[in-house]
């Protein structure tokens, strides 16, 4: 064996050690042989791993007889894909480049290791990898995560602190539009389900205020728009509610120009409420569009109403249901826990590459 192929192995051997996907066997196998490559005896790599001088001469034979590829079984007697031996090659590419097909996984594989499997096979490789089919998200393309992550840090964490311990109230306020309408969705079917979609443009609106710890939920609602008026009357809506308690309260929303005008600042002050604006174009800091979307999901996708008065009233009771009957799921959805976008910026310049 020349020089580069044994570098190669050795590298390969490297590879396999610090790979945790493996099993400490297969990674002591590759740690005996990487060790026998750099002209080790059997004698001192036993000692060295801890195992005997038996099974590190099995593992010469076997390293002899198959490469690195038999050292990655662990059953003999169960065939091995050879992908195995390019796994973080594979793995780092569709990392960087994810495929949106299994057929395109398949082309970008055969043409980094000349290597060609069907799509059934390569599918069940990548599931081994941890790899999975998902659907992609969006946010804002002007969204500044750097910002987003210094307002957390600095100025919603310290006050959700605070809350926790009762000393303050923070909730979280935005305003969902629901169009009467079919609201499609992903159904377990035989065949395609065609759902009934209302003519006309009737909206409900609902403007919210949820408290991230118990839940509480209060609103206003309206057919017609969400403007000043509607946060104002939140405002009062929500001083009546938590006056009692005697402490600071704490509204955060995001930056309409209904929400920043004079007329709802000044009764905010007036009121002894603060206003926590977020960063703009950072739905992913507001708690309560996970509300929206849940309510989305319990009573409109895939439905269809025959008027808007049941269409409204789904809706009414949803929401009424969530410090009841759906207690439990909204305590797993609405948490302080927030999504960040840290890799924004490296998927941006990916696609300006390409």
């Amino acid at each position: 064996m020349d020089k580069r192929k044994i570098a190669e192995e050795k590298q390969r051997l490297l590879n396999i050690n610090y790979t945790e996907t493996y099993s400490k066997r297969v990674r002591k196998k590759a740690m005996a042989i990487n060790m026998y490559l750099n002209d080790i005896t059997p004698l001192s790599i036993s000692k060295i791993l801890c195992i005997s001088d038996r099974s590190v001469y099995k593992y010469i034979e076997l390293y002899r007889e198959k490469g690195v590829l038999g050292l990655l079984q662990e059953n003999p007697n169960r065939p091995i894909s050879e992908l195995e031996l390019y796994s973080d090659e594979i793995i780092e590419t569709l990392k960087k480049e994810p495929c949106s097909t299994i057929n395109e996984c398949s082309e970008k594989i055969e043409n980094l290791t000349g290597i060609k499997r069907s799509p059934t096979q390569v599918a069940k490789f990548l599931k081994k990898k941890n790899f999975k089919r998902l659907k992609t998200a969006q946010i804002p393309s002007k969204a500044d995560p750097e910002k987003q992550k210094d307002f957390l840090e600095k100025e919603l964490e310290p006050r959700l602190e605070e809350a926790k311990s009762g000393k303050s109230k923070v909730l979280f306020v935005d305003a969902a539009h629901f169009v009467m309408g079919a609201y499609l969705a992903y159904l377990w079917c035989l065949t395609r389900v065609f759902i009934k979609s209302s003519s006309g443009r009737q909206r409900y609106n609902v403007l919210g205020a949820i408290d991230p710890f118990s839940h509480e939920l209060t609103t206003v609602t309206n057919h017609t728009y969400i403007n000043s008026d509607s946060i104002c009357e939140l405002l009062l809506k929500i001083h009546n509610k938590y006056v009692i308690l005697g402490v600071p309260i704490t509204i955060v929303l995001d930056n309409a120009r209904y929400q920043r005008c004079n007329k709802v600042t000044e009764r905010a002050k007036e009121l002894g409420i603060e206003l926590l604006f977020l960063p703009t174009y950072s739905p992913n800091l507001n708690l309560i569009e996970r509300l929206w979307k849940f309510v989305k999901k319990k009573c409109l996708y895939a439905k269809h109403y025959e008027t808007f008065a049941d269409f409204k009233t789904s809706i009414n009771e949803c929401l009424s249901k969530i410090e009841t009957e759906y207690k439990t799921e909204i305590s797993r959805l609405i948490t302080t826990n927030f999504q960040l976008f840290k890799d924004i910026k490296e998927h941006s310049s990916m696609e300006k590459a390409a």
